[in-house]
């Protein structure tokens, strides 16, 4: 997924996943999810400007969606990390 010719929205996205499982990897629960808002709406936003392509977005939102499943009961008690 890493490459020396990623452009700097992917880099950014990618930046953003990467937080993201650091969170998840602490228990950080709140910026967990945080994060994974911050990657739909940064994902959404940089394919409305043009900066990511259809299927970049299409890869960034089935992360979203897999997180999204991954987390849904995840709260202050529970996690359940595959």
């Amino acid at each position: 997924m890493f490459s020396i010719f990623r452009s700097r929205a992917k880099k950014e996205l990618d930046g953003i996943i990467a937080e993201l499982n650091q969170y998840l990897e602490n228990n950080y629960k709140d910026q967990a999810h945080a994060m994974r808002e911050k990657l739909h709406e940064r994902a959404l936003t940089l394919h409305n400007e043009g900066k990511i392509n259809d299927e970049a977005f299409a890869e960034y939102e089935k992360q979203y969606e897999k997180y999204t499943e991954q987390m849904k009961d995840y709260n202050h008690r529970t996690f359940y990390h595959s």
